[in-house]
């Protein structure tokens, strides 16, 4: 298990860094608890921030759609249990929700500092906020970075969830825009006319030889 003092920067494939940290849940062994699951890791600067409290809303409003794609939620910030469960009253009464995921409580910045989340340049305390796509393998996928005034977009987050899971298991990419059920783009070391049509029996348009679009494989 990684330390925080061993902390490297993260970057897309490296293996997720393991931890062990309180949650409102309990203990959360990373690795563990991620499981054969996908997961998004989110981070805040702190309990009690407006723009915070309306994203930990949303992503729990959105569990459902977590759940159906097989995807974990957990959030980050640097305050303690106690703090974390006076929060959660305010973000269920003010979000009309309730909170369905663990939310740890990273008191000592060790997450924090072993994901990155500290950016001396806009704050040498608190944690920027951060999203990590995690798949099942713990391998990074996707990772971005909010300024405190931006709130993040969860129909984006679960829009690249979809893309990553659709491009794992069929030979496509997506093109700009995409959503569920829009067409694809054909990786172009497919070249074979055979192989062509074997995986895309509903057939291609070819733009250019190097942009070939399909209608999405797997509807």
């Amino acid at each position: 298990m990684t330390t925080a003092t061993e902390a490297k920067p993260i970057r897309l494939g490296d293996i997720a860094p393991d931890f062990s940290a309180q949650s409102t849940e309990g203990t959360i062994d990373f690795h563990k608890w991620v499981g054969e699951s996908w997961c998004v890791l989110f981070s805040h600067p702190k309990d009690y921030t407006p723009v915070c409290t309306t994203e930990l809303g949303e992503a729990a409003k959105k569990g459902a759609e977590f759940k159906k794609r097989g995807v974990k939620v957990l959030a980050v910030s640097v305050d303690s249990l106690d703090s974390h469960k006076g929060w959660i009253n305010d973000i269920n009464e003010t979000q009309k929700t309730k909170i369905n995921y663990p939310i740890i409580a990273d008191e000592s910045r060790s997450v924090a500092n072993l994901y990155g989340m500290i950016h001396p340049q806009a704050s040498d305390t608190f944690t920027v906020r951060t999203v990590f796509v995690i798949d099942p393998k713990k391998k990074v996928r996707l990772t971005m970075t909010y300024p405190a005034a931006t709130g993040r977009n969860f129909d984006e987050i679960l829009r690249v969830v979809d893309a990553l899971q659709l491009t794992d298991s069929h030979s496509v990419a997506t093109p700009v825009n995409w959503k569920q059920g829009g067409e694809c783009v054909i990786l172009p070391s497919i070249k074979d006319p055979e192989e062509l049509k074997k995986k895309f029996p509903k057939g291609h348009r070819e733009l250019r030889p190097y942009l070939r679009m399909t209608p999405q494989p797997d509807r």
